[in-house]
């Protein structure tokens, strides 16, 4: 029996993927969770096989609980559920640990078949998500002299308007985003470096000499 815990903060989310997983016998919904913090506490208590991961959840980012399940709980292996596929989200996901990604929209027997797979210990990728995770493991690693090498081209330069003083909405502008890409681009980039709000990614940017280049 595969034991799963299924985390989103979406209750009709939850609901439709119950339903999906209650017509599976080999599958054991083990628990539920509405948010980040919730979620790593119950893989690390219960140590399920499988863990389906929302990343936009309140109290704590799905990536920074994904790579709090993988530290804490190694057997459980996290199959993020989302409805982003922009490149950042997925590579951080990855680098976070995450076993494998899908879409929400994903059917059913989608979802039942990453789940096993994820169970056994491979990674679960759609042909083209593969493709763009092998070409950006191609790519030259990041230069170390740069600050926070671990960011993309685009993260750091979001970090350094911020650090700057700029708003979500100027740093769009300013970066021909919108605000809510700035805002889960941001997000992205407090799980990465390990901070818990914009005041401590403010002071650590400039500590790094971020955010001198903008005006507000």
């Amino acid at each position: 029996m595969i034991t799963v815990v299924l985390a989103d903060d979406h209750p009709v989310v939850r609901q439709g993927i119950r339903a999906v997983l209650d017509g599976v016998e080999d599958l054991h919904l083990l628990a539920e969770a509405d948010n980040g913090a919730d979620v790593v506490r119950i893989c690390v208590e219960r140590r399920p096989d499988v863990v389906l991961m929302d990343l936009q959840m309140p109290q704590k980012h799905g990536i920074e609980a994904t790579r709090e399940i993988r530290r804490s709980a190694p057997e459980t292996a996290v199959l993020v559920l989302t409805m982003y596929d922009d490149d950042d989200t997925v590579f951080a996901a990855v680098s976070a640990g995450a076993s494998g990604y899908l879409l929400k929209g994903a059917d059913g027997a989608d979802i039942v078949a990453a789940i096993h797979s994820a169970a056994a210990g491979q990674a679960v990728f759609g042909a083209t998500l593969a493709q763009r995770l092998q070409h950006w493991f191609r790519k030259p690693g990041p230069d170390p002299s740069m600050p926070f090498p671990e960011l993309t081209e685009r993260e750091r330069a979001i970090l350094d308007a911020v650090a700057a003083g700029l708003s979500n909405a100027e740093v769009g502008a300013k970066l021909f985003l919108s605000p809510k890409t700035v805002a889960n681009n941001f997000t992205t980039i407090l799980g990465k470096l390990h901070l818990g709000s914009r005041i401590e990614a403010i002071v650590a940017a400039r500590e790094a000499g971020l955010g001198t280049t903008g005006d507000k």
